[in-house]
């Protein structure tokens, strides 16, 4: 893995977290999709970035792709509810986004999705979560990054309408609403132009992935 680029002024603040409450800024897509972003929400976000990196136990995983297996380009580990997530920063995490999301998600996020990006070789190709019921139902995933910025693509599915792009990394959070994971696809694509590392913690409620 190349070496993390990072970033000066995190590694001389502790680490925590800002505040959600007025500090969201929220973009309406077509068909019922929305969605929020707060940059630098996570302070001290590089030495969160080496926690992970070392606490995680990543796996590399081989997946079905037409008519031959291939390697996933990132690394994966996924923790599901009632697991312990392996830091305690997530956890305080997680309990934010509850108090600010729950009233209008109606539950509470259960569940805890991690990718490694090793470099820019590594991505994800365009997709929604929409294993499970945001197929047909409208939820939420919130997306915590730290470490290298990455570009988060959005497009309308079936295409039709711009491409956005959100570069993250850092302590950045994105949460994608409403209708967005099955009227909306996200990607992260290759790049020859990033060589540090980035880690995405993916919150999402009950029965969605």
């Amino acid at each position: 893995m190349d070496a993390f680029q990072g970033s000066l002024l995190d590694w001389f603040e502790e680490t925590g977290l800002g505040p959600l409450e007025g500090t969201v800024k929220r973009t309406l897509l077509d068909r019922g999709a929305w969605i929020d972003v707060r940059p630098q929400w996570v302070t001290g976000a590089d030495r969160l970035f080496e926690r992970l990196l070392e606490a995680v136990p990543w796996k590399a995983e081989r997946r079905h792709m037409y008519d031959r297996v291939v390697d996933v380009p990132r690394l994966l580990k996924f923790y599901d509810e009632g697991e312990e997530l392996p830091d305690p920063l997530l956890v305080e995490a997680r309990d934010a986004l509850d108090t600010h999301y729950e009233a209008e998600l109606g539950e509470r996020f259960v569940t805890a999705g991690m990718c490694l990006y090793r470099d820019g070789r590594d991505s994800v190709t365009w997709h929604g979560d929409t294993i499970g019921r945001a197929s047909e139902e409208d939820t939420m995933v919130a997306i915590l990054s730290v470490g290298t910025p990455r570009s988060l693509m959005l497009r309308p599915r079936g295409g039709g309408g711009p491409t956005l792009r959100h570069d993250l990394g850092h302590g950045d959070l994105i949460v994608m609403g409403g209708s967005c994971q099955r009227t909306w696809e996200h990607a992260i694509p290759k790049t020859a132009k990033v060589s540090g590392a980035r880690i995405s913690v993916q919150f999402r409620p009950r029965g969605v992935r």
